[in-house]
């Protein structure tokens, strides 16, 4: 038995947890994430000053990037290593709310401790207190309800063993993983307790390959069997199991086509003959056109998302089939389901139906496909506003590109540059990304042959995810060049671990792509029919809305102050010298990028339902509604 306050027991107790996986064993918790503040500093952060045993300690500069940067190096080790963060009760807590859903939606491992008010309620109430008239059992902790897999708080020194065995299965279990709250009250954070020393014992989380039932298997079997023209969704399952080669030799001995998820995407090379890239809103011609001729949509280790789906619109009368782990995932979209690990699944699929000598009928319609996008590719690469984009583009923002020429300087387009980047930089290097128009583009126009070096959040779309992403995916992977791909709005709103990356001597590269406001936003608004709202960068006009003279942002001149390597690029040459130095650098580079708004690749055949308003004084957006209830009426109805 061992007396110790409960904060010194759970140092001891994450330093010694550890996961099993196909034999491999490695140290689950790596180290702590922490912004001292009140109500952790003296409790948690005591344990952490007197034994933190040989967990690291790392400081974030904001809760929510601290979070997202913890989950991204969870994401970069395939689930099978973590960081843990704490925060201060009250502002500090709320901050890693953001960063705990995101987590969750992508089926991410993240473990918070936020700190809590007195469990004895004696000071009441305290600094940073939320109090709820109607419970004063509520605090701010309570939150994190909706957004976790595992929630407790702990009242009392001696639930802190339920809590951690509790955390740890849910940390470890590939079916339910996502983010864990274990809410510590300062004054019990400071309590001791006389705890048995098995608690502390080196504890082995085995993840196993679970398989599935035989009937299971043979139900999805015969589906596939009775169709001409499969094709696999490879989800990320699909990389946590690390089962790309297990797809890429089932694709290759049935003769299927598979597209990707965002995160499907690097569990195979890109490379693939069978690998027809993107699917659904923000994929490829290839990948849509195959989805549309396909008669059975093979789901594997994907949670069916809109913009996979299409609103539902891109397979509305195909026959679906999964294979998941997540017995909730797995019955989407109606499907007939096979509950186990992706790769042994497949591997059980693949004995069936080679027993049953099973071929699909395409002949030539993927590799054509794929010619097809191979020359759209080009075009991309060579986008450029004098020669290439679109007549209706130019008239539709006849004000907003001229302005951005004259107040930059550079006619750069988005795609010219994305490809440029793609084409100059190490192989192996990771890119990390999360949302605006940049996903749709490196969706599209991502290759890569390394396996596991595409990290982007697109479950919840997390603006901010993008540089703190980076740092972790660095933190993970040292020896490669790490690349944060974001927007001015996403890097406007969070950008502080570029500071910590400094810091920690983590060199991150950060492509910031510059096209004066929420690009994305602002078409998703404006081809809907709606007006030029809040969604650019501008100053107040003279009849007092927002849309004056842009805003004129020298991103790398902010940057530099923090100890930056910084460039201002306008031209693709300017582009090559800058990326060539930053290959040299050991400090974290940013790079701005100005590029013209509008210049990012547009949908391939994939609709998304977003809304629209189904009255309006706008004929315009009564036009846009019109093809929304046309795409609506054709879609999946669940």
């Amino acid at each position: 038995m061992s007396v110790m306050t409960m904060a010194q027991a759970l140092v001891k107790f994450l330093d010694n947890q550890y996961v099993s996986f196909d034999g491999k064993e490695n140290k689950f918790v790596d180290g702590i994430f922490t912004v001292f503040g009140h109500g952790i500093v003296v409790g948690l952060g005591e344990a952490l000053d007197s034994n933190p045993g040989s967990l690291r300690v790392y400081q974030g500069k904001n809760e929510q990037g601290m979070a997202h940067a913890a989950t991204a190096y969870a994401k970069q080790n395939n689930r099978r290593k973590i960081i843990a963060c704490s925060s201060s009760i009250g502002p500090g807590a709320a901050n890693m709310i953001t960063a705990a859903a995101t987590a969750t939606v992508n089926n991410i491992p993240l473990l918070l401790f936020p700190a809590d008010t007195f469990s004895t309620r004696q000071p009441d109430p305290v600094l940073q207190q939320f109090e709820q008239p109607a419970s004063l059992a509520v605090t701010t902790n309570d939150a994190y309800k909706a957004v976790c897999r595992y929630w407790d708080r702990i009242t009392r020194p001696e639930q802190l063993m339920s809590a951690m065995i509790s955390a740890m299965r849910v940390l470890t279990d590939p079916s339910c993983t996502g983010a864990v709250c274990i809410a510590l009250p300062q004054d019990v954070e400071g309590e001791s307790y006389d705890y048995p020393d098995e608690f502390f014992k080196k504890r082995v989380h085995r993840i196993t390959r679970i398989a599935a039932p035989d009937e299971e298997v043979r139900d999805i079997a015969n589906i596939i069997e009775s169709s001409e023209k499969p094709m696999v969704i490879c989800g990320g399952g699909v990389r946590y199991s690390e089962a790309g080669q297990a797809l890429m030799d089932f694709c290759e001995n049935f003769n299927i086509p598979y597209a990707e998820t965002q995160a499907g995407k690097s569990a195979t090379p890109a490379s693939c003959r069978y690998n027809m890239g993107g699917v659904g809103v923000t994929g490829n011609s290839s990948g849509n056109e195959i989805a549309k001729q396909a008669d059975c949509i093979i789901g594997v280790g994907t949670r069916f998302s809109d913009f996979t789906t299409a609103s539902k619109s891109l397979y509305p009368d195909k026959k679906i089939v999964t294979i998941n782990t997540s017995r909730f995932d797995a019955y989407k979209l109606g499907a007939t389901k096979a509950v186990g690990d992706a790769k042994t699944v497949l591997l059980q699929l693949t004995k069936v139906l080679e027993s049953e000598n099973y071929k699909s009928a395409y002949t030539d319609e993927y590799d054509n496909a794929r010619a097809d996008w191979d020359k759209e590719m080009e075009r991309l690469t060579n986008y450029s506003v004098d020669e290439s984009f679109e007549p209706l583009i130019k008239a539709r923002y006849e004000k907003t590109i001229p302005e951005f020429i004259k107040m930059t300087g550079s006619a750069l387009t988005q795609t010219q540059a994305l490809a440029y980047i793609r084409n100059h930089i190490d192989k192996d290097a990771v890119a990390v990304g999360a949302a605006g128009s940049l996903p749709g583009c490196m969706q599209r126009m991502w290759t890569t042959d390394s396996l596991y070096t595409y990290n982007m959040e697109y479950g919840y779309s997390c603006m901010g995810y993008e540089i703190a992403g980076a740092f972790g995916s660095k933190l993970a992977m040292p020896d490669r060049e790490v690349y944060a791909f974001c927007g001015d709005g996403s890097y406007l709103m969070l950008h502080s671990e570029l500071v910590t990356s400094i810091q920690e001597g983590a060199k991150i590269n950060v492509m910031l792509f510059d096209n004066s406001g929420f690009g994305c936003i602002n078409n998703l608004q404006m081809s809907n029919g709606i007006g030029n709202l809040a969604t650019e960068f501008r100053k107040r006009d003279e009849n007092g809305g927002l849309l004056g003279d842009l805003l004129p942002i020298d991103f790398a001149k902010c940057a530099s102050g923090y100890g930056v390597k910084t460039y201002s690029v306008k031209t693709l040459d300017e582009l090559a010298q800058a990326l060539e130095d930053s290959k040299k650098q050991t400090v974290s580079t940013l790079i701005d990028i100005k590029v013209l708004p509008k210049s990012m690749t547009d949908g391939y055949g994939g609709w998304w339902n977003v809304g629209l308003a189904s009255v309006s004084d706008n004929e315009k957006v009564n036009e846009a509604y019109k093809t929304i209830t046309e795409y609506r009426d054709k879609a999946r109805k669940y």
